[in-house]
Order: structure tokens, then sequence, then C-alpha cells
């Protein structure tokens, strides 16, 4: 691996931007200023693995504005699809998934973005080796590191900037061990060296018996599962060992799980879409967008129908080698390490932190799959770990006159923020908030304590 890395170091940087790899412009979408650009990066040219990805500029002045990196979770589920082209991206679907409409809150007004498919065999990213699918988080933070070695000599104008590094859900585990390898990268290099500000994850997996737990905790609190059945759980269930798992505990969580059905629990406010209706209005050319709370509840399946159009996949320079299977937002053809997932991530964070990188855990607090409850306390464990004392005590936090959320800080560098009536795709639910506190983040700056403090960059 190091080898391979520093060959791919020593080759000299390209100068200017890729032609090969610009996107003009995507089927049915509305005219920007910015510039897309979309491509494969191979990783391993042995064995063919190459990753996919969609990059866009800033909306203005792109070249004053700093990089982040963005990674759906899973573990096998796209960022393009996810980041892009639901939460946080220049675009959404439009109703009928042959469209595009603006996202007025796109994270690209305050920072470039590159969305990256990975691991190989999520999305359009693939190998030639098939067994290349059985990987873990490893494995995936090393082939990153090559993506953006090499991903940096097609863009060298961008290998200086700011870099920051974001995600949600299981990248709480891709994060943090992308950046601890890329810490040391910069260790041992002796020329270029990434210019890492921070990173920050967003209702992130980073323990997970305390997480799974927390999920309970939460249904009971809103009312979905009995005082019963919440008892049950918490004194039978030993969520740091599966196998030990009583036939009481096994019980109870069967009972809980039929509420998933008809509620969503990565937003347990919203309504929940039903495709077939949506296949029905589509034949008969009615189709119309869902909204419940001001936020498209079909926005997924829509997804779906817009990527798979072939027009779209040439446009964004996709599926080169024609795949023998759909584009889907996760994939079932991976077959990711399940011990991976049980990785203790406060340590990885503590080194991070240790290494002077500021972190920003974020949680929507609707969200049921990886409530707030657990990563606030995961976060303050941490910061008693480290020795710090709060710098900014809990309290809410600010914008546009309202409360957006909530936020402690702990030694000017650890952060923990939630963000109101948003859940596990924060930007998806409070695209506004996101925003903002995005925004707050890449220019290193507190959230505000009081309503007029707030900043008009996402206005």
């Amino acid at each position: 691996m190091v080898a391979l890395v520093t060959v791919v170091y020593t080759c000299s940087f390209a100068e200017g931007y890729p032609e090969d790899d610009l996107v003009a412009r995507l089927p049915g979408q509305p005219k920007v200023g910015f510039r897309q650009f979309a491509g494969y990066v191979n990783v391993d040219s042995e064995n063919g693995r190459s990753l996919f990805y969609y990059y866009v500029e800033a909306v203005k002045e792109p070249e004053t504005k700093p990089l982040t990196l963005w990674l759906n979770g899973g573990p096998g589920c796209s960022s393009v699809g996810g980041g892009a082209f639901t939460e946080l991206g220049p675009f959404y679907p439009t109703g009928d998934g042959r469209g595009l409409r603006v996202n007025s809150m796109s994270w690209n007004k305050a920072s470039n973005l590159l969305f990256v498919e990975s691991p190989a065999g999520v999305g359009w990213s693939y190998s030639n080796r098939s067994s290349d699918y059985n990987t873990g988080d490893k494995s995936t933070a090393n082939d990153m590191l090559v993506f953006l070695l090499r991903w940096f000599k097609r863009f060298p104008e961008l290998k200086s900037r700011e870099l920051f590094l974001m995600g949600e859900s299981y990248a709480g585990h891709y994060i943090p061990q992308l950046a601890e390898v890329i810490l040391a990268y910069n260790s041992r290099s002796s020329g270029f060296k990434f210019n890492i500000k921070g990173i920050a994850i967003g209702n992130p997996l980073l323990k997970l018996d305390r997480d799974v737990a927390a999920a309970y905790e939460f249904f009971w609190s809103r009312g979905m599962i009995s005082d019963e059945v919440r008892l049950t759980i918490m004194s039978q269930c030993d969520f740091s060992n599966p196998k030990n798992m009583s036939n009481a505990c096994i019980d109870a969580i069967v009972e809980s799980s039929v509420l998933t059905e008809y509620i969503n629990s990565y937003h347990v406010l919203l309504d929940i879409c039903y495709p077939s209706i949506v296949q029905q209005e589509l034949r008969l050319k009615k189709m119309a967008t869902k909204m419940s709370m001001g936020v498209d509840v079909c926005i997924t399946y829509e997804r779906s129908l817009y990527f798979n159009l072939p027009e779209v996949q040439r446009a964004l320079n996709a599926n080169r080698t024609r795949l023998p299977y759909e584009w889907t937002m996760c994939s079932n053809r991976l077959n990711y390490s399940g011990i991976d997932g049980y990785i203790d991530m406060l340590p990885i964070l503590k080194r991070i932190i240790q290494n002077q990188t500021p972190v920003w855990i974020f949680s929507g607090d609707q969200d049921s799959v990886i409530p707030l409850q657990s990563s606030r306390t995961l976060v303050r464990e941490l910061a008693h770990d480290l020795n710090f004392k709060t710098t900014v005590p809990y309290a809410a936090w600010f914008y546009k006159e309202q409360v957006g959320g909530w936020v402690t800080e702990y030694g000017n560098i650890l952060t923990f923020a939630t963000v109101r009536g948003a859940a596990h795709m924060v930007s998806y639910a409070q695209p506004s908030r996101g925003l903002h506190m995005f925004s707050s983040f890449v220019r290193g700056q507190r959230l505000p304590n009081k309503p007029h403090l707030n900043s008009s960059i996402d206005d």
C-alpha cells in the first residue's frame, strides 16, 4: 500500500481540469453558472478497480472556496445518489424522475463539493475482480487515499486548498479512518501534504452497541413502543454481544420492528412513499411530487428513475463498462465486513483531535436509526477522555430568528450540534439549517447563540 501511494505521489500533477470529465449539462437540468465534472479514478490498475466521482464547483468564486469531500454510509450506499442528488448538492430530481430542479440551499454556496461512490461495487464504481467486493473499513480507507492522490492530479489547482472531510451514518467509520490514513500519509511525505482542516459527521455510527440501544430509547421517548417493551429491551438485550440475546429480548425487538413498516425510521415525522402508487401515476402521466412537512418523500424513487436513464449516465460519464445491473442507492453486491461495524471510533477520533484537527459531530433530532442521545453522550465521554473543559455550554443556536438546534463545544476543537427538525439526512429535511451549520463549520466559526448573529451566506 505504501509503495503504491509513493508511486502515485511521485507522478507530476497535470495542469488544468480534465476536459473529458466535464459535464456540459445534465438532462433536464436548469441553467447554472458553475461547472460540474464526473468520471472515474482508477485506484488499482492491475485489477481494474475504479471509483466514480461527481465534483461541483462553488456557486461564486470557486477559486477561493475550500474543498469538501462528502461520503454517505451504508456501508455500501452511494454518495452521489445520497449527498449529491438528495441532500446537499445543487440539484434534486423532479417529480417525474426525468429532470432536475435547483436546490437553493446547496452546500456549494460555501464550498466546492466532491462526492465519491465508495467502495468499489457501490453505484457505478466497480472492479474487474469480483473478490474486491469482499471488503471492509481498512481497504475502503486505503482506496480513498489513493483516489484522492490521483484525483488531485486531475485537479492540481485544488491540491493546496483547505480540505474538509464529511459524511453521515456509516461514514462515522469511513471519515475518521480516512482522516487517520491521510494524517499518516502527511507525516511521512516530504512533498505534497493534504491541507486537512477539519472533519464533520452527521448522525454517525461511532459505537454500535450504544447507538443501537439508543434507538429503542428514542422509540420509547416518542411514544412508539410501550413501557413494557422498552424495559424488556433495556434489561434483556446485550447489544455488545448479539449472540447472547435472550428470547425475551428477541421477542421485544420483533414487536418493536413492526412499526418500521409504516414509519420512516430515518425521519419519524415524515409520511412514507408508496412506490406502487408512484408507478400507477407515472403510467397515467399524473406524477406529482409527494410532500410531507415540505419534504419530497418519494425523492429516492425519483432519483433511481433519473440515474437509470441512459442519457443521464452518458452525461455523467458513468457506467462506462455497461455494468450488468441497474444503478441502486445501496449495493447488494458488497460483502462488507460485519465485524468492522463493531470498531469503536472514539480512540480514532481522539488521535485525530490530538493532531489538532477540529471535529464536529452533528445530529438531526428526528432520527431513530442513530439518535442524538447516543452521539451526544459519546462526544461528552470523548471530551472527558481528552481532559477537555467545556468551552461552549450546551445551549440553543439560531438561524433566521429561530432556534436552529442545540450545540456544545469542548476544548475549542470538539463540537456537538443538533439540527432542529432534521433527521438522519440533515439537509434533506432541513436544508436551510443544514447549510447554515455547514457554512459555519468550513469558515471555522461557532454557531450563533443569539438570533441577530446570522450570516447572509445562505440567505
